[in-house]
């Protein structure tokens, strides 16, 4: 996979877009936050977004329905393949579907996130490092190892154990195992397109448990 920061976004290319709290911080430290964060993720996924999450929330249900529905009815800007939310990071799979996509969505969810945050705890300031990493998906191998790399995030890293990977709730792996229509994923199809069935999607990604766990080891080695 080819890494540049400077790359040029372009329409129908996916790219995986990391980022992480400054300092290492946590910026998900509890079950209202990852929710509000899946909620930010859902809504500004859409090209057209009439008015803030946060001023949207304040609405009458009438007008929250009538919002949504008008939003759904427009185009995304991103397809999110694959999404995980980490305690002090967070990884995307996202295909641009309109030109700035990448950016705005990245853009939108971050600021949207911090205003949150930064209201719930009282601070003022940034949350996350100033520039998202991004890296381009070059080919298909790419693709379904990258979806494997970041659904196995929460138990290489410790956060959960093996068998508890279907229940966390945080990332789109639930999604590509057992699929439903209030999915956050709108392109789970092109990665489980290269399997017999989300059975054997299943063992693609728990087999490699163990080396995800060595990597994760090493990997201040190996990334700047």
């Amino acid at each position: 996979m080819a890494t540049n920061r400077r790359l040029v976004f372009s329409n129908g290319y996916i790219y995986h877009i990391f980022n992480r709290g400054i300092d290492r911080r946590s910026v998900f430290t509890g079950f209202r936050e990852y929710l509000r964060a899946q909620e930010l993720i859902e809504f500004y996924k859409h090209l057209e977004t009439p008015v803030r999450y946060s001023k949207f929330l304040q609405l009458s249900k009438s007008l929250r329905d009538d919002v949504l529905r008008e939003i759904n009815k427009s185009e995304t800007q991103v397809d999110i393949l694959a999404y995980c939310l980490m305690p002090n990071h967070f990884h995307f799979m996202l295909q641009q579907k309109v030109d700035k996509g990448v950016s705005t969505f990245i853009a939108n969810f971050t600021n949207a996130y911090t205003r949150y945050f930064n209201t719930k705890h009282e601070r003022i300031g940034p949350m996350f490092e100033g520039i998202f990493k991004a890296v381009l998906v070059e080919s298909d191998e790419q693709l379904i190892h990258l979806s494997r790399y970041i659904h196995l995030n929460p138990v290489v890293s410790s956060i959960i154990n093996e068998s508890d990977l279907n229940n966390y709730k945080w990332s789109s792996y639930h999604e590509y195992i057992a699929p439903s229509k209030n999915s956050t994923v709108s392109k789970r199809d092109l990665v489980m397109s290269m399997f017999e069935s989300a059975k054997h999607y299943e063992k693609f990604v728990l087999d490699q448990i163990e080396y995800g766990k060595k990597l994760e080891i090493i990997k201040h080695l190996t990334l700047e």
